[in-house]
């Protein structure tokens, strides 16, 4: 069963368009949260001040960044993909 009708757009293409917008806001958030304010005044640094001293560290902050930066990319990856895909089976249904 195929979903090739000229003008339609499945809804696999707007699943995947979400998966890669999520992907790059939660990279984008990974990658500038630990260098905010809100990293260091949270409630749960005041509360256990042992896990306040892990999120200051310098490492745990980039390895945070480097996980976000993973993040975004995949989702940037996933979003070119995605439209690479839709624009090959657009022109593929014109001619």
């Amino acid at each position: 069963m195929s979903s090739k009708v000229i003008g339609a757009v499945p809804i696999h293409f707007f699943s995947r368009l979400l998966i890669a917008a999520y992907l790059i806001e939660a990279g984008l958030l990974l990658i500038m949260a630990p260098w905010s304010l809100l990293w260091e005044r949270n409630y749960f640094g005041d509360v256990w001040p042992m896990l306040d001293a892990v999120m200051e560290n310098l490492y745990v902050r980039g390895a945070v960044t480097g996980v976000g930066l993973v993040t975004a990319w995949v989702g940037v990856r996933d979003l070119i993909s995605t439209m690479v895909a839709r624009w090959s089976n657009d022109s593929d249904a014109r001619h």
